[in-house]
């Protein structure tokens, strides 16, 4: 489905890549507090990373939570906010899990708590919204908080909640920029038919070198939707039996999301650069895509740096990435 709505507009895509990663926290709450927050039809709740001046306190019935929060998209329209916090005790010291780890917990507020800024002046994904968000010294009860992805909290026992939460949006993000990347090249697929270069005779599909750009770009793009559809499926499968995830499981499921994200953009820039002049109006279908695009590969989930981490477990090497 996410791949499908990127097809027409990327930020509204990514807008629920996000949402549904933020969706899973209604496993790891009350029941009623996960119909009060995502029961209506319009619900959306938003979040974004650990800023470095987030820090959230026990106190009595809950915690005290404080900082600043970024890249909340979909936050323009969300009614709830996300603001993962690190826990620190009364002298702002971290505290520590039983794995001598600081330990982090998730505080979920209505978004009239918080003050947003509108920050997002971007070149690319702009309709996302993805502001910041600040609270103050903001009292969360303890039921509308939870730790993610840790198994004392996870109520639902379903397949897709054995899913983390990084691996929800890294392939999520990566559908986004396939949805993308199959619009574009459709586009230019099109154009190519009628199309005259200046300087020349003949539509553009009668040039070899684009014959052979376009079943390059298309071999591109079916291969790596294929390797991330196959991965999905067999974690999917392996959810199902009710097992656990291998360390090469998860590593094919972050290589395959990369990937996916990063032959998106090129064959999108191999659409772009033949399209010629007609790429850079704004009422064509090519300019806003290659913003979204290198927009998308910029996030977290999608950095070049992720290849090194599957590299990691393919040589047998030890991996700390929460991403995986």
């Amino acid at each position: 489905m996410i791949e499908e709505i990127a097809r027409a507009d990327g930020s509204t895509a990514w807008c629920i890549a996000q949402a549904s990663g933020c969706s899973m926290a209604a496993a790891y709450v009350e029941p009623a507090v996960a119909k009060e927050i995502f029961g209506g039809k319009d619900a959306v709740l938003a979040w974004g990373p650990v800023g470095p001046t987030v820090k959230a306190t026990a106190v009595e019935g809950g915690y005290s939570a404080t900082g600043t929060w970024s890249y909340a998209s979909g936050s323009r329209h969300a009614q709830w906010l996300g603001g993962h916090s690190p826990l620190v005790d009364a002298e702002g010291k971290p505290c520590l899990g039983p794995d001598g780890k600081p330990t982090e917990r998730t505080m979920l507020f209505p978004k009239s708590q918080a003050t947003i800024r509108d920050v997002w002046q971007v070149m690319g994904l702009k309709g996302t919204g993805s502001d910041s968000y600040t609270v103050a010294d903001l009292f969360v009860p303890a039921r509308y908080t939870f730790t993610r992805e840790a198994a004392a909290d996870r109520r639902e026992r379903g397949p897709l909640y054995r899913f983390t939460t990084y691996q929800i949006y890294g392939s999520s993000f990566a559908s986004v920029a396939l949805g993308i990347a199959r619009a574009t090249l459709d586009a230019f697929m099109q154009i190519a038919s009628t199309k005259v270069p200046m300087l020349g005779s003949k539509p553009l599909r009668d040039n070899p070198v684009v014959q052979s750009k376009v079943a390059v770009a298309e071999a591109q793009w079916q291969s790596s939707r294929a390797f991330l559809m196959q991965a999905l499926g067999d974690m999917w499968d392996t959810a199902c039996r009710g097992e656990g995830f291998t360390l090469q499981q998860r590593a094919a499921l972050r290589l395959a999301a990369v990937h996916a994200g990063h032959q998106s953009k090129e064959v999108i820039e191999t659409a772009y650069h033949f399209a010629g002049g007609t790429a850079i109006f704004e009422n064509q279908p090519f300019e806003r895509r290659l913003r979204d695009v290198h927009a998308a590969t910029q996030q977290v989930q999608a950095q070049f740096v992720n290849f090194e981490v599957a590299g990691q477990v393919l040589l047998g090497l030890p991996v700390t990435s929460k991403l995986i």
